[in-house]
């Protein structure tokens, strides 16, 4: 196995990662979780 196509295979699943992440940030189902997390520094004690 060559040096590059160690980086490419790298570099790919890096990409699939960074992609999963974002659709996972971005998902229905999390957003009440993240709008909850959002308003906790405004709550009074």
């Amino acid at each position: 196995m060559d040096i590059n196509t160690l980086r490419s295979i790298v570099t790919v699943i890096s990409l699939l990662v960074f992609l999963g992440i974002v659709v996972w940030a971005w998902s229905r189902r999390n957003r009440e979780r993240f709008d909850e997390a959002a308003r906790l520094p405004f709550q009074d004690e």
